[in-house]
């Protein structure tokens, strides 16, 4: 009985042979335990100075601020940072304002904008005001930096108004006690128009309008450049119309952080207070040339050397001499002497070399972007002089050093470079290799 009551049931109807289930009895209905609360973790709070230290949490990156140079002393500041990156973790604009304080012009603020839309294309601009003395301006441009274009084209426009170069007269052997003390304010607006017949080799135009006005010097227990040197060439207002015409061989596979190749330019040029096509001020001939050589995987032997001759002067600007000192490389201007301040030595002609081993010791993410740390011991020798029958590597001004160098490829490198001459220590910070 028990057995056919558990079988299946079959109906006899002829309109349904489907197979009939009985209904089965339902389990009793019991209380469901209580789901347990699953605790979610609640972030430690924040005070008030480390919520701005904190990525999450902070509208910007504070960085503090120390700059020294031998020239300026010592500023301190904040940095306050904000970056931009894209899908590959590369920073494509960069905006750093800041707040500081020199001990020679007072408070200060800058506000700047580095944009890097593409390896292509960059742009900039900087602005910044002192309390006392100091105003600048710098707004640039480049395009087709890649040179996979027929035309490869940069400007900039620039306003300075500096309170702290130095003259020590004009020579290679001019001494500390000479030191002198001036106001430059300078207006110059530049292009540079690159015809690329390939990859590597480039004809570039670059045309220069310098305005130089060289006023009293204001700081204090240094003589002023007039008080010692008299009216000398330069002191005054001064127009520089330049033309310069260069041909560039360049085979580096990077133009911010190179690991190998070389880059070399020879050009002539001319300049008048005109804006004719003449030499009425000055004419000018050189060579600059730099290469790289990976040693290994995290190793690069970086070397630099520039030869710059004038071969017709009149009455030319004391500034507008071949000069060497201070921290970064010009072509055609000033060249890196790293223990000594920016234009130490001046004469007619110039020869400068460099060599630093830029070895990455470390690598870190900052925020949303990677960021190598460089250490590069260097080695500068450099020196002017009067007569283009000199020999060039005579009586070198040598100084030995090492730098540290943040780098956030593709486009970012900051460097600060620690200097050592006979005049002592001289330290420099900014943006971009020395060379």
């Amino acid at each position: 009985m028990a057995l056919l009551l558990a079988m299946p049931a079959w109906s006899n109807s002829a309109e349904d042979d489907t197979l009939q289930v009985p209904p089965q009895p339902q389990a009793p209905v019991t209380d469901l335990p209580a789901p347990v609360p699953v605790p979610v973790p609640v972030p430690a709070p924040h005070n008030w100075l480390t919520r701005w230290f904190d990525p999450a949490t902070s509208p910007f990156i504070p960085v503090p601020e120390i700059a020294v140079d031998p020239d300026s002393g010592t500023t301190l500041g904040l940095l306050m940072v904000t970056l931009k990156t894209n899908p590959q973790h590369e920073i494509t604009r960069i905006m750093a304002p800041d707040v500081l304080y020199n001990p020679y012009f007072g408070v200060g603020a800058h506000a700047r904008v580095y944009a890097y839309p593409s390896p292509d294309e960059q742009w900039s601009l900087v602005g910044g005001v002192k309390q006392r003395v100091e105003r600048e301006f710098d707004a640039e441009y480049e395009t087709g930096r890649s040179r996979d274009r027929r035309w490869s084209i940069s400007g900039s426009v620039i306003y300075d108004r500096s309170g702290t170069p130095r003259f020590y007269g004009i020579g290679n052997n001019t001494p500390k006690s000479a030191e002198t003390n001036y106001t430059d304010q300078q207006e110059v607006a530049q292009v540079q128009v690159g015809l690329n017949l390939s990859h590597a080799w480039q004809l570039l135009y670059t045309g220069r309008v310098h305005v130089v006005d060289v006023l009293p010097g204001t700081l204090a227990r240094i003589a002023t450049l007039e008080s010692r040197f008299g009216p000398i060439p330069g002191v005054g207002t001064t127009r520089e119309v330049l033309n310069r015409f260069s041909v560039v061989y360049d085979t580096r596979d990077d133009l911010t952080v190179p690991r190998q190749g070389t880059k070399w330019v020879a050009y002539g040029g001319m300049a008048s207070r005109n804006g004719i096509l003449d030499a009425s001020l000055y004419s000018e001939a050189g060579v600059d040339g730099r290469a790289f050589w990976p040693l290994a995987a995290d190793t690069v032997l970086a070397a630099h050397m520039a030869l710059r001759y004038l071969p017709t002067v009149h009455r030319l600007p004391f500034w507008a001499l071949s000069g060497i000192g201070g921290g970064e490389s010009v072509i055609g201007g000033e060249q890196p002497l790293r223990g000594y301040g920016a234009g130490r030595y001046y004469d007619r002609d110039s020869f400068s070399a460099s060599v630093e081993l830029r070895k990455t010791v470390t690598t870190f993410n900052v925020v949303a972007t990677h960021l190598d740390l460089e250490l590069a011991p260097f080695v500068d020798v450099g020196r002017v002089f009067a007569r283009a029958s000199t020999f060039p590597l005579q009586q070198l001004h040598t100084v030995g050093g090492v730098g540290f160098r943040g780098i956030a490829r593709p486009f970012v490198v900051g460097y600060v470079d620690i200097g050592y001459g006979s005049e002592g220590v001289a330290v420099f910070t900014g943006i971009n290799y020395p060379f």
